[in-house]
Parts: C-alpha cells; sequence; structure tokens
C-alpha cells in the first residue's frame, strides 16, 4: 500500500459516520467571530498599520502622490542601490525621478542573478494595521514572489486608505486564495535557541514602506 492510499484510507474511516447529506464545510464553521479589535476612523487604522510596521523593523514614510517619485528616488539614493528590479506592471512615473539602472523581472533569472540586484520596488495587493502586515499577490506591479526573497533590500508602495484594512478576515475577503499569496510582516528575521536575531535570511534585509495618500 502507498502512502497516499494509507492517508486516504485514513480520511475515508475518518467520514464513515458523516451522512452524505451533511452541512457543508464552508457552512458548518461559524464565521461570526470578532472582524476587528476596537473602532477605529481611516487616520487611526493607518496610524496602527505604521505602529505596527514600525514595530517589526520595517521602514516606515508617508508623502502625497505627487511627491512619491522624489520619495523613492531618495531612498534608492540613500541606499546607494545602482541597480533596482521593476515588475512589469509597475507605475512608469513612480521611477521618473530615479537615474537607478532598472531591471526587468524576467522569467529566466535565478536566485544569482537576483542576488545581484541592489533594490527592488513594488506595489501590494493589502496592508492589514492590525498585524502590520503587507500582503502581495503576484500581480503586474508586484512581480513573481521571488523579486521580494531574494534581493536585499525592498520598497513596497501602499496606496492609502484603498489598501489598508483592520484586520486579517478584512484581507482575506480581499485576496484571491488561487493566487500565490506572500505575507509580510517586517524584514527576513530568524533566532537560534539562543535568541540571537539574524535578519536576511530568507527574505530582504531591509524593508521600507512607503505610505502614499
Amino acid at each position: 500500500m502507498s502512502s497516499r492510499e494509507r492517508i486516504l484510507g485514513r480520511v475515508r474511516r475518518a467520514l464513515a459516520d458523516v451522512p452524505r447529506d451533511d452541512t457543508p464545510y464552508g457552512e458548518a464553521v461559524a464565521r461570526d467571530y470578532l472582524r476587528e479589535h476596537g473602532a477605529r476612523d481611516t487616520a487611526a487604522t493607518v496610524e496602527l498599520l505604521a505602529e505596527n510596521l514600525a514595530d517589526y523593523r520595517a521602514l516606515v514614510h508617508r508623502c502625497a502622490e505627487g511627491e512619491l517619485p522624489a520619495v523613492l528616488a531618495r531612498l534608492l539614493a540613500e541606499r546607494k542601490a545602482a541597480t533596482v528590479l521593476v515588475p512589469p506592471g509597475l507605475d512608469g512615473t513612480w521611477l521618473a525621478r530615479s537615474d537607478v539602472a532598472r531591471v526587468a523581472d524576467l522569467a529566466g533569472s535565478g536566485a544569482h542573478e537576483l542576488d545581484r540586484v541592489d533594490s527592488v520596488v513594488t506595489a501590494c495587493a493589502v496592508a492589514v494595521a492590525e498585524t502590520g502586515t503587507i500582503v502581495l499577490d503576484g500581480g503586474p506591479d508586484q512581480g513573481r514572489r521571488r523579486i521580494t526573497l531574494v534581493p536585499d533590500h525592498h520598497i513596497c508602495v501602499v496606496r492609502v486608505p484603498e489598501q489598508v484594512v483592520s484586520s486579517v478576515p478584512q484581507a482575506l475577503e480581499r485576496l484571491d486564495p488561487l493566487r500565490p499569496l506572500t505575507w509580510i510582516s517586517g524584514p527576513s528575521a530568524t533566532s537560534d535557541i539562543e535568541l540571537d536575531r539574524v535578519e536576511g535570511v530568507h527574505g530582504p534585509r531591509t524593508l521600507e514602506v512607503v505610505l502614499v495618500g
């Protein structure tokens, strides 16, 4: 008997006493749980997002939409970036003020090629205030998952207030579960058994989030 057959056998035995006309799983679980903690207006929700992003050691910047090209140019210059990776659907005006060499998101680019890129700039799908989380879904202005995991510096632009929600349940309503979702809560970090924190092991060492609006 194969492992697959063994597992399916266990599933069948577990479901043996369940009537065939039983309530579907999607309806069997009550969805009346608390959807957000406290009552906040838009400004307070955005402020909470900024606080939690900073608590996770992300660098948070705020600007008006017309200031975004100058802000991105400044952040890349401060990083001394010589190259920046650009998703195919990123708004072309965002990097109009920067003279950093742009690298296209090519399907054939592997880890070694991406590791040589200094920075990557993307948009996001949604941002969660209560957890300080940025979610990418592989959209045209975000690119493939690997381009935000290999380069050491990631600048993510969040449109305020339309892309900011209070809680994870609210974020899930906006996301397509069939898309490659990447949930980012601060720069990459891990700790060994002695709790020595190391950043940049399985993602960018530096995450900068620009709240635009």
